[in-house]
């Protein structure tokens, strides 16, 4: 995907980038490449392929649900930012915090946020799974989003105790969505969620199945969630 398919198939989105808007994917593609050097944010820098995969990819959540409205996203495991970054660039009025459990890569995406002249950014270096206990960020945000982080009934521990009671968790999927889903139920309903819509589609170009969950929180998460730093992976709620 090059840059003027990006802009076109954005805009039949009716997403419309300012020229400002342009120049930031342009220097968040050049600011990944030259820190890949360093240290290993992906396996991905070819440019036609970090704006399909990563750029257009991370956009099409707001294919399914609105952006536009004020809001305050928490990103878990964004490693280089997605999706919540090319989200961020999309609509700038959002409000974005991104926990990661590597220290370097909070270091990338602060240089990063830097020469993109981001606002309403934060970077902290945490596991999911401590943050999730901490009384200032537990059951306050609006939207908690994550892209191919782990299987879904893992990633409700790790997701669910952050979004606010009637907020939304973005769970952004492949092709195994069907079969996490059927293993996440009990998760999802134990921490207090309800699968609201699944949208399936295919992402251009490479053809490959895309699945976005809307999973809708109806009541608090129970105190003991999210469990210990790794106790999630290891014995999920299944």
């Amino acid at each position: 995907m090059n840059l003027d398919q990006f802009i076109e198939m954005l805009s039949a989105k009716g997403i419309s980038l300012s020229p400002q808007q342009i120049q930031q994917y342009e220097t968040y593609y050049s600011t990944l490449v030259e820190w890949n050097e360093k240290m290993n944010l992906t396996a991905i820098t070819d440019k036609h392929e970090v704006y399909l995969k990563h750029f257009y990819d991370s956009i099409t959540a707001a294919f399914y649900f609105d952006f536009k409205q004020p809001i305050h996203i928490c990103d878990v495991g964004a490693g280089a930012g997605f999706p919540s970054l090319p989200i961020k660039i999309a609509f700038p009025e959002l409000h974005v915090t991104i926990v990661d459990s590597l220290n370097k890569r909070i270091g990338f995406l602060e240089h990063l946020s830097n020469q993109l002249g981001l606002k309403n950014v934060q970077f902290i270096h945490d596991r999911a799974e401590t943050f999730g206990q901490k009384k200032e960020h537990r059951e306050t945000y609006d939207v908690v989003t994550a892209r191919a982080v782990a299987r879904l009934s893992v990633l409700s521990e790790l997701c669910l105790p952050l979004v606010k009671v009637g907020g939304t968790f973005v769970a952004m999927k492949g092709a195994s969505a069907k079969e996490e889903l059927e293993a996440g139920k009990k998760a999802i309903a134990v921490l207090g969620g309800k699968l609201e819509q699944s949208y399936s589609f295919t992402l251009p170009q490479e053809e490959s199945e895309r699945n976005i969950l809307i999973i809708k929180k109806e009541k608090s998460t129970p105190k003991k969630y999210p469990r210990k730093p790794g106790t999630p992976n290891k014995t999920p709620i299944e």
